[in-house]
């Protein structure tokens, strides 16, 4: 494992998987809920029952703990709106909820000086309401023994201030900080140790900081919990500084010729085409090796059997194709260009080419890839899904096939792959009036759906009762 210093923060670069969300007046989410998540986790439920809302508090937090700026709740492909749209309302004399709040747990591998143990950190944060903003009002950090929250609030008779409180192994203790205009809400997001003068840093010995008060009968402040903060990994999620990749259900319609663009990564897709000839004209090898894999999973789902790309014109800068090929039998089919063939192709293209790219997002938020699928290529995407996740890897899936969910629990009952059961959880979100449950259900090494609430999958039995007149 990698480990690289960033400021005074240790970042440990291998082996990080988020392991739970929690969330709390949150959208739908009235009750303190937590979910398990795996490297490959399937969304399943209702329309309307929060699925999408989950799928957005994943990326503000992923963000948040990675890069400390203001979460965007408006930003593609989820538009949440306000503050108000976001806090839950509860009804009646309820009302709508003063702030909303969510959070994560991640295990990071250690194989550092023999130690065999994962590591595991937590990361939780309160949104208040700026205007009709919401804003970071409250952070909490946990890391082993190792405690921290920090708050910033508006105070009548200090005007704005910052509160910091450190619990570790020897005691706890609080610090509060008057702000002046020269400071502001970004520069609080910043991790809590680049706010003060660490005396571990500058190397000089303050034992019993006065600016740490000890709280509960703790001994002073001293070098000793100035260097375990120092060492405080601050829950960086990301190795790379990549964000995740967050798909829109409504992908990017194809066109016959494409104008060549800057490829830069968009919801919808309307990048990969560019991306795709960019390889084809400049990266001849990782073309090669692109092309095989997309193909291959091509073939797999009965999509289509060869891909490529014309240029018209000499230039890089002139228009090209994307060309398809089927073959039938012993014959083989004519390229086609991508517009005339299947609308579930074109749409398919632009997620699986994400999923196989080189350096690919160490996280995917999928919402319904088997749109325009047939069930054949809705179960090729399961197998695929199961291909990549890994401990490096993380697909969390927002589904409504069966097929796609039925191929999972049999690749991992017959061992295709390397997912165990622990490594595959699948969300129901049930709806309960105003509210949503979310249950965390798991399988065992049969396939078998386990903690299954009665109500889940109700509606397909119903149905194939009905089928068989029973």
């Amino acid at each position: 494992m990698q480990t690289v210093r960033r400021g005074d923060a240790v970042v440990l670069r291998q082996g990080c998987v988020m392991d739970e969300i929690r969330l709390k007046d949150y959208r739908c989410f009235r009750e303190d809920q937590t979910a398990r998540l795996a490297p490959l986790t399937l969304l399943e439920g209702e329309n309307s029952t929060g699925k999408t809302s989950f799928l957005a508090i994943i990326r503000a937090l992923w963000e948040f703990a990675n890069d400390y700026r203001v979460p965007d709740f408006k930003e593609e492909p989820y538009d949440l709106g306000s503050f108000d749209e976001i806090a839950h309302f509860r009804g009646g004399r309820g009302g709508r909820a003063e702030t909303f709040a969510a959070g994560f747990s991640t295990t990071r591998s250690n194989k550092e000086e023999g130690a065999s143990k994962p590591l595991s950190q937590k990361f939780d944060v309160t949104f208040g309401k700026d205007g009709a903003v919401p804003v970071p009002v409250e952070r909490r950090f946990a890391f082993g023994d190792t405690r921290i929250a920090d708050r910033f609030k508006e105070d009548i008779e200090e005007d704005q201030v910052y509160v910091l409180r450190v619990e570790t192994h020897r005691g706890s203790w609080e610090m509060r900080v008057s702000r002046d205009i020269r400071y502001s809400l970004q520069d609080y997001m910043m991790p809590p140790h680049f706010h003060f003068n660490w005396s571990s840093v500058s190397g000089e010995s303050r034992e019993g900081d006065p600016d740490f008060v000890p709280l509960d009968g703790s001994p002073p402040f001293c070098s000793e919990d100035y260097e375990i903060l120092r060492e405080f990994p601050w829950s960086d999620l990301s190795s790379s500084g990549v964000r995740p990749f967050a798909s829109a259900p409504v992908r990017s319609r194809p066109r016959r010729p494409y104008d060549p663009s800057r490829p830069t990564r968009d919801p919808e897709g309307d990048y990969v085409p560019m991306y795709l000839a960019d390889v084809f004209t400049r990266r001849k090898r990782e073309w090669t090796e692109l092309k095989k894999r997309l193909q291959n999973f091509g073939k797999t789902a009965g999509l289509f059997d060869e891909i490529s790309i014309k240029r018209l014109g000499q230039r890089e800068s002139e228009p090209f194709q994307i060309q398809i090929r089927k073959s039938g039998g012993k014959l083989k089919g004519p390229l086609r260009n991508l517009i005339d063939v299947g609308y579930g192709v074109s749409q398919a293209l632009l997620v699986i080419t994400e999923l196989l790219r080189p350096q690919a997002p160490p996280l995917f938020l999928l919402q319904q890839p088997e749109v325009h699928l047939h069930p054949s290529a809705q179960a090729a995407l399961g197998s695929l899904f199961c291909q990549i996740a890994g401990k490096e890897r993380q697909i969390i899936v927002e589904t409504h096939s069966d097929h796609l969910l039925d191929r999972v629990r049999m690749e991992v009952r017959d061992g295709v792959g390397t997912l165990n059961p622990e490594d595959v959880s699948i969300l129901f979100f049930e709806r309960d009036e105003l509210d949503v449950q979310i249950h965390s259900l798991g399988i065992d090494r049969e396939g078998n759906v386990l903690n299954a609430p009665d109500s889940y999958r109700r509606f397909f039995l119903e149905e194939t009762t009905r089928s068989l007149s029973l």
